[in-house]
């Protein structure tokens, strides 16, 4: 944004404690601005929440140069360069556990070095082959497990070298005793968030169009809905938008995010979002859904349908004016999600049974889900 104007922002987040907020995936990345700042911290009331009261001034934020530019050529995506008969072989960067002590379960950024060898576009996935045996065909690999790309085309080092994954670790507790059944962890996420720097890794891909970001029209509305892991291809989309220096895409539209997750511990690169957030105001929304730690209207848990909900009316209006929405998370998020728009759609006079399809065809429904 070129204005040289004041605008005053102010956002309500919950915080657990002290750790949450340092937490942070840019430690030592001289392309993050510190917040504090720029911010004020006011708690009159409880170690619950904080309001950060933002006094911005609105001159163009300097965005990051990415190479090659030759990854804006191609008119279309790359699709299934390595199959599963013959993967890449790449090699981990970084891997580091980017929540809080108090996040149920532990979720992970992962760095793959590819080499510039398997390029990929925002919103796509790449398949991870575990090292070892499929139990249930010796003397074969592991089947392939998709993760959708957490990073832009160009990666975390803005040289089309890496691609990131947000992996969250799957771990099994016996419903009898409660504990921990290591022979039932899931096999590849633990292999991933267990991995260090230089441990080779078998991928393949990229593979998906479904979640493709639009560049058509610059000045589109996307609203983006996850919850836990499904914020990937969220964060390199908005990466794209907002930090990296694009030459062929200046985005001028709105970028909105809902995010659902446990407690403000579970939150994945919040520091990075809240950094568009103060940078550019006007064309980003944060949306928060901390099920352990917010109500709904009705008092029970704040689930992500329960803050689509609440901004309904809004919702529909951009998607009657050609928003795009996207859904990411586990397959679980969908059913509520659906109810919730179907009773939104009655209340507003419309037919959902009649939208939906309309919504689809009009390519500004798009859905990734696992």
């Amino acid at each position: 944004m070129a204005h040289s104007i004041v605008t005053q922002a102010s956002v309500t987040v919950p915080v657990a404690n002290d750790s949450s907020l340092r937490r942070s995936i840019f430690k030592d990345k001289p392309w993050v601005s510190v917040l504090s700042s720029d911010l004020k911290i006011n708690n009159p009331r409880s170690t619950s929440e904080y309001k950060l009261c933002m006094s911005v001034k609105q001159v163009t934020p300097s965005k990051v140069a990415v190479s090659p530019l030759q990854l804006e050529g191609a008119k279309e995506p790359p699709l299934n360069i390595y199959k599963p008969k013959e993967p890449h072989t790449a090699t981990i960067v970084s891997v580091e556990r980017i929540v809080g002590p108090k996040a149920p379960g532990e979720t992970c950024h992962i760095v793959i070095d590819h080499g510039g060898n398997v390029p990929y576009w925002e919103g796509q996935s790449y398949g991870v082959i575990p090292p070892g045996e499929n139990p249930k065909k010796p003397g074969t690999p592991h089947n392939v497990r998709l993760y959708s790309i957490a990073s832009s085309r160009y990666g975390d080092s803005f040289d089309g070298k890496t691609t990131s994954l947000c992996v969250r670790r799957a771990v099994y507790y016996d419903p009898e005793t409660g504990k921990e059944d290591p022979s039932k962890a899931g096999v590849c996420s633990n292999f991933l968030c267990n991995s260090k720097p230089g441990d080779k890794i078998r991928i393949t891909g990229p593979s998906g169009k479904i979640m493709l970001l639009p560049e058509d029209d610059p000045n589109a509305t996307h609203i983006m809905i996850a919850t836990g892991t499904g914020v990937a291809p969220y964060r390199g989309y908005l990466r794209r938008m907002f930090m990296e220096s694009i030459p062929n895409f200046k985005f001028g539209g709105l970028a909105w995010l809902f995010l659902g997750v446990a407690n403000t511990d579970s939150l994945l690169y919040d520091d990075e979002f809240r950094m568009y957030l103060q940078d550019y105001p006007d064309h980003f929304r944060y949306d928060l859904a901390l099920s352990r730690e917010q109500k709904n209207k009705r008092g029970g848990k704040m689930y992500v349908q329960d803050k689509i909900e609440e901004y309904s009316d809004e919702i529909f209006k951009l998607l009657d004016k050609g928003a795009h929405i996207y859904f990411c998370g586990l397959k679980g998020m969908m059913p509520g999600i659906q109810e919730t728009l179907k009773r939104v759609a009655e209340e507003r006079g419309e037919i959902w049974e009649e939208k939906l399809p309309q919504l689809k065809k009009n390519k500004q429904w798009h859905v990734e889900v696992y």
